[in-house]
């Protein structure tokens, strides 16, 4: 092979490999410019601040259900508040809890009511324990034994706790129920009660301030027909 033939070779294969100045050869790095993903990710976790909400995020007390962020690059998924590996959910709105009435676990000796010792008969299948909300047939709620301003309900939480709420029904199976009742609370058994704001009846009641304490009465000042009542207490 002649020396012009070994160079037209060489010139061929030069240029086979060379990758020429336009990048039609050029190959996509896969990895970022060295600082460029941890700029985008600090300022993804600043905009996440600590005093701000996640997305996703969401109040237990709202009904509207839990979203999550899309995944992208350099951005971070935030999880359902109790799972958040990086902020807790700071809700805009109280957490409503019920307390038990409906559900059973407030007992039936938490609960007691003027004359009480005079519910026999008829009247004993309408005691204080069956004032829980959504309760049905017969004794589904507390009815008072007299038509006056002197009857009362009272519960004994057990221990101090904060009260943010009630709900209040009348009697399932009869046109009878509480149009207004006034509050009344204690810390303990033998200091005063200290009177709240009256209430309307056959309502959802938020508590603003929250009553603190362990003893709560609600005696009743207004009435359709009788003085009926199923409550749920919600508690911070």
């Amino acid at each position: 092979m002649n020396e012009k033939t070994l160079l037209c070779v060489f010139l061929l294969l030069h240029q086979a490999l060379t990758v020429n100045s336009q990048g039609e050869l050029e190959i996509p790095w896969p990895y970022e410019e060295e600082g460029e993903g941890e700029a985008e990710g600090n300022m993804n976790m600043k905009d996440g601040g600590e005093n701000q909400t996640p997305p996703g995020c969401n109040c237990e007390c709202q009904e509207t259900p839990v979203t999550r962020a899309t995944p992208s690059r350099n951005t971070v998924t935030y999880l359902p508040p109790k799972q958040s590996y990086y902020l807790e959910c700071m809700p805009e709105c109280p957490y409503h809890k019920p307390l038990g009435f409906e559900s059973g676990s407030v007992q039936g000796e938490q609960l007691s009511c003027s004359n009480q010792d005079q519910y026999v008969g008829w009247f004993s299948s309408w005691m204080p324990n069956k004032a829980r909300l959504n309760s049905l047939g017969f004794g589904c709620a507390w009815l008072a034994k007299a038509q006056d301003a002197s009857q009362w309900l009272q519960l004994d939480l057990q221990d101090v706790q904060v009260v943010s709420g009630l709900l209040t029904q009348g009697r399932c199976d009869a046109d009878e129920w509480t149009t207004k009742y006034s509050l009344q609370y204690r810390t303990h058994p033998h200091l005063n009660w200290v009177y709240y704001k009256d209430q309307t009846g056959n309502n959802r009641n938020l508590l603003r301030p929250p009553i603190v304490a362990r003893y709560l009465r609600i005696l009743p000042l207004g009435w359709h027909t009788r003085i009926a009542l199923r409550l749920e207490l919600l508690m911070d």
